[in-house]
């Protein structure tokens, strides 16, 4: 784990989440990173993406770290004051549980206001309130219905991002809200509810496409289909079977490009002397630079691009990132033991404070892990954490 004796910008702040699989964890991980205490409470089972497998295996680990786990039976007296004794201390709830759930339990924002007016509570929803919000809503399905499977796929065959986008970005606008909630408060003395959705962040996601609509009139086609803005931006099939995405995007780089492999011919051709015109040119061009680049492996294009500047990326597996040099090198992966015991390396938050990344203060929780520790804390002596133990109702 990172050791930084640096004061962490949300160092102070106590969050209690109710939350499971990605979106409301990932809100809960942003704000443990930035230094919150983030402490969830998970059923006396545990949270079920705990034991997901295939692509959702990797969920409990990356968007648990830097947290505490407390395990309650939520459904008994004793474990809701519990958990309300614990609310009480905290300064954001989080939750992306199904509204009536969290009504049930008596955790909702309308309830809890009443007995902490400075209390910010960060809600995670498939849609925002109206006609949808009934509906229950996946990453999968708001991207089918909001038009990125569709920008995604090829025509006629839409396809998901190949990343849980929505319940990410949901997470982390959950986050900002929650951040400009804590800066108002800071004014006003009160705290608000947050409300974060997949399908609205998946608008905002191809706000852009909707945008291009509005300004040109034409709708946007499916990526692989696009009529891309530049004349080389695409990827290429080179020597022996490997892949690497090749861009040449303005005319000073076209210059630089024919020049770095001799293709005076290509650079005098008047078909192709603006970008405009290669845009247009892409019929004959692009098959014509295919079979020429073919000759080359993919580390001869990557240092002759690297060395005259031009943009380049190697087709990359995601297993093979934990040996990139540059993450290694610049303290992008940091050590962390899973729950089972065992070592690996996690992908840190892609920015830096005052020169230094945001690192692992502690490893993702096993489950109830914190339990004692956070109940002696609320008030509860040694005898009475013994008798909750032994009624079940915490683990």
């Amino acid at each position: 784990m990172t050791e930084n004796n640096k004061p962490l910008p949300l160092a102070g702040v106590r969050v209690v989440e109710f939350t499971h699989m990605v979106m409301g964890p990932t809100c809960g991980m942003v704000l443990a990173d930035l230094g919150a205490e983030v402490i969830k409470v998970e059923p006396l089972a545990g949270d079920s993406t705990r034991k997901l497998l295939g692509s959702g295996a990797g969920f409990y680990p990356l968007f648990n770290r830097n947290k505490k786990s407390i395990a309650v039976d939520m459904k008994s007296a004793k474990g809701r004051e519990v958990v309300l004794k614990l609310i009480a201390t905290a300064d954001i709830v989080s939750e992306n549980f199904k509204t009536e759930t969290m009504q049930k339990l008596g955790l909702d924002y309308a309830t809890l206001k009443q007995f902490d007016e400075r209390l910010i509570y960060v809600s995670h929803k498939g849609f925002l309130p109206g006609p949808y919000d009934h509906r229950t809503a996946l990453d999968e399905v708001v991207q089918m219905m909001g038009g990125l499977a569709y920008m995604t796929g090829r025509p006629g065959d839409p396809l998901r991002a190949g990343s849980s986008v929505n319940d990410i970005m949901g997470g982390m606008f959950g986050a900002i809200g929650a951040m400009a909630a804590l800066m108002q408060r800071a004014t006003t003395g009160k705290g608000q509810e947050v409300q974060s959705a997949l399908f609205e962040n998946n608008i905002f996601l191809v706000a852009q496409h909707m945008m291009q609509f509005a300004v040109t009139g034409k709708a946007a086609a499916p990526m692989p289909e696009r009529i891309s803005p530049w004349g080389i931006y695409d990827v290429f099939s080179v020597k022996d079977n490997e892949q690497i995405f090749l861009a040449v995007v303005g005319d000073g780089q076209w210059k630089t490009f024919c020049e770095a492999f001799g293709y005076a011919d290509l650079f005098a051709d008047n078909r192709v002397t603006t970008n405009n015109d290669r845009v247009l040119a892409r019929g004959w061009l692009i098959p014509e630079l295919r079979a020429r680049l073919a000759q080359f492996n993919r580390a001869e294009l990557s240092q002759r691009f690297e060395q005259v500047g031009l943009p380049f990326a190697p087709i990359t597996d995601p297993q093979h990132l934990f040996d990139d040099p540059h993450l290694q090198q610049t303290g992008g992966l940091a050590p962390m033991e899973l729950p089972d015991g065992r070592a690996t390396v996690v992908p840190l938050l892609p920015l830096k404070l005052d020169g230094e990344r945001l690192g692992l203060r502690l490893d993702p929780p096993k489950l109830g892990e914190h339990t004692d520790v956070l109940l002696q804390s609320l008030g509860y002596s040694a005898d009475d954490v013994a008798a909750l133990h032994a009624d079940g109702v915490v683990l």
